[in-house]
């Protein structure tokens, strides 16, 4: 099955770095195998589809092949941004070709963690990769090894660790009622949802709450994400988008896998309304934040922050539509917040700083990438024709629907503001005066202008329309969402 040789590519791409001596090698390797890895995504859904259980271990059904999708596109942006990255801190003697070595393979074993996520079958197995992908993530947070990298992996780790306790507890909470409630002894998602029905409902609410923070607080959900914009700031640049833009997801969909299991058992409003209201808590917190913000790369990560409360928005509204719209954001997110951290990363370490105070001029000093970044700002500000317009547009369009004109006030407003304070801090970062002693050119290398092209052309195309095969799959995953209560 495809399934596997892809997982088996992050195995051997996390492998051959050890094997390989030069830096440049090493980028090449890591490039090819994760176009490969995204190349054999894309045959499965076209081709073959949502292959459901593929053994005792492994499932991937639609939902699943949603986010390893998403995950594949990131990862290969990843990769071909790292090639130059990574060779430009070996040049400058930030790191050394043993470092690189290092980073290559934990980069690799990150992204494994991350396809497993959302590839296991049993519930308490994806427990133990949620808290792989910490412990994987957490040296490349730290990688410079410098007072506030070191800081960072810290707060990351004991604040997520606390985190995956509480989710552990929910875990064990779920298991519980299954078992009082049917004498089965299984963490399996399908069976659990087979007999969600027979679940005790006061076991499951208080299951699900422990389920909502424990795992949220991966997940970057306000009030639970502090870990989030020091180690999004600290972590190397293609470290800080997977972070933003599939890490972050994954821990999402621990929580939406235990949402419909809840919603079967306790009824469709109960987690609904929590997610509702953990979104709404979100997009106010980064709202403020953001308009204070002086430091570009927290600045984005609060703008993580605003996004997952977007997307927990549309999952509380629910039904075909707020589903629908939710997944959409997810991938669109993805795109664009993983071109904006590429683009944000190069400024800052041509300008040796993340104060945006001093970031000034990019349009000048680096055209090619100034340009991305402006087209960036406006794509996750929400402008039309923008990919993130269309999931906001859905979204909204949902909660209109139900007749929830409070939520979707409230949901214009943060996002009004939220897109004041970008125009206002990019405006000055794009075309403010460059510093006199700033030169013109250093451009991006060749595998770096191919993220930003990749990842720009899918933030456009996708605000026009939806391929047909991803349409398909999306209507496939949110169904699982938000099948009746019941069935």
């Amino acid at each position: 099955m495809l399934i596997y040789l892809i997982l088996l590519l992050n195995i051997c791409c996390a492998s051959l770095p050890w094997f390989v001596r030069r830096h440049q090698n090493m980028g090449a390797i890591n490039i090819a195998g994760h176009l490969a890895a995204f190349l054999l995504v894309l045959a499965q859904i076209i081709f073959f589809g949502a292959p459901g259980r593929l053994d005792g271990f492994f499932c991937a059904d639609a939902l699943s092949l949603f986010f390893i999708f998403t995950i594949a596109v990131v990862n290969l942006a990843a990769a071909l941004y790292s090639k130059g990255y990574i060779a430009d801190e070996v040049v400058e003697g930030l790191i050394s070709e043993g470092s690189a070595r290092l980073y290559y393979s934990l980069f690799n074993v990150f992204t494994l963690s991350m396809f497993l996520v959302t590839l296991v079958e049993n519930l308490g197995l994806m427990w133990v990769c949620v808290e792989m992908t910490t412990l994987a993530s957490a040296f490349l947070v730290g990688f410079h090894t410098t007072k506030k990298a070191i800081e960072a992996a810290w707060k990351y780790v004991m604040i997520c660790s606390v985190g995956i306790v509480l989710a552990l507890v929910g875990v064990i909470l779920f298991y519980y009622a299954l078992n009082t409630g049917t004498g089965a002894k299984t963490l399996n998602w399908d069976d659990m949802l087979l007999h969600a029905g027979s679940l005790d409902p006061r076991i499951v609410k208080i299951a699900f709450i422990f389920i909502l923070v424990g795992y949220g607080t991966k997940a970057g959900l306000a009030p639970m994400h502090t870990w989030l914009p020091d180690a999004h700031s600290q972590a190397l640049t293609p470290i800080s988008a997977l972070l933003s833009c599939v890490l972050l997801k994954t821990s999402a969909y621990a929580i939406l896998r235990f949402m419909v299991i809840t919603n079967q058992a306790v009824g469709g409003s109960y987690a609904a309304n929590l997610a509702l209201l953990f979104g709404m808590i979100s997009l106010g917190v980064s709202a403020a934040f953001i308009l204070v913000q002086k430091d570009i790369k927290r600045l984005l990560a609060y703008s993580s922050v605003e996004h997952i409360g977007v997307i927990f928005v549309g999952i509380g509204i629910g039904g075909p539509v707020g589903a629908f719209g939710a997944l959409y954001h997810v991938f669109n997110h993805a795109v664009t917040k993983a071109l904006m951290f590429f683009a944000a990363g190069s400024a800052a370490k041509k300008y040796g700083t993340h104060s945006m105070r001093n970031i000034r001029g990019v349009i000048e000093a680096m055209p090619f990438t100034g340009a991305f970044l402006l087209l960036g700002v406006f794509a996750l500000g929400g402008l039309p024709p923008f990919s993130i317009f269309m999931s906001e547009l859905t979204i909204l369009s949902g909660a209109f629907a139900q007749g929830r004109y409070l939520v979707s006030g409230l949901f214009m407003f943060f996002l009004a503001v939220i897109f004041g304070a970008l125009v206002h801090h990019f405006s000055g970062v794009l075309f403010g005066e460059k510093p006199k002693e700033m030169a013109a050119g250093g451009e991006e290398p060749m595998g770096s202008k191919a993220a930003f092209i990749l990842l720009g052309c899918l933030m456009l195309a996708l605000g026009l329309g939806i391929p047909g095969f991803m349409a398909k799959l999306l209507r496939a995953a949110a169904d699982i969402l938000s099948s009746p209560v019941g069935v």
